[in-house]
Order: C-alpha cells, then structure tokens, then sequence
C-alpha cells in the first residue's frame, strides 16, 4: 500500500489510528476477492455442464 508521508504536528496519533484501522481490514481477509473467484467458477462448472448435456448427450456414444 502506498503511503504518503503525514504533514508535521499532531499526526502521530492519526498515524496510529490509521494503522490500527489498516490492521483491522487486512485482518478481515479478502472475502470479496474469495466470492468473485466462487462465483466466476460456478459459471465455468454451469457452463460446462450445459454444454455436456446439450451438446454431448444429445450426439449419443462415438463409434
């Protein structure tokens, strides 16, 4: 994460909030990232299975 440096005087404390308040959310985890990728593959696994049923099935055993 990219930070700039804080302006002179009482921004000690701001710094520490700030990092308290960054600590917090990178300790939450990356639950968007997680369900963006859970549902990108439920789309490739319904996609494929749409394929498998209308396409393969339909053109029966290869011989």
């Amino acid at each position: 994460m990219i930070q700039s440096p804080l302006p002179p005087g009482d921004g000690s404390t701001a710094s520490g909030d700030e990092a308290d308040r960054v600590d917090q959310i990178v300790g939450s985890g990356p639950r968007g990232a997680i369900a963006v990728a859970g549902v990108a593959t439920a789309i490739v696994i319904g996609m494929w299975y749409v394929f498998y049923f209308l396409v393969f099935l339909p053109r029966g055993v290869i011989q």
